[in-house]
């Protein structure tokens, strides 16, 4: 994976644990860390739900080399 992608994948890691930890425990995680700051809070939160949109659409990223060469490998598959 490129960059882009580790890093949604990372943020959607930090979303999913940080609802689970709300969940289980009413803990929330994002707010204990930057609760004094609460635009950085918000910040976060569109950053984690940017990243889930971005996961399903990871073979389309035209920013790095490395997906448009797994995009090419997977078209070769199909054939």
């Amino acid at each position: 994976m490129c960059p882009v992608h580790k890093t949604a994948a990372l943020l959607v890691w930090v979303g999913a644990l940080n609802w689970g930890l709300v969940g289980a425990f009413n803990f929330n995680l994002v707010n204990a860390i930057f609760g004094s700051m609460p635009t950085v809070e918000r910040v976060i939160y569109i950053l984690v739900g940017i990243a889930a949109l971005a996961i399903p659409f990871k073979h389309a990223c035209s920013m790095c080399k490395q997906c448009k060469m797994c995009d090419t490998k997977m078209e070769d598959k199909k054939m």
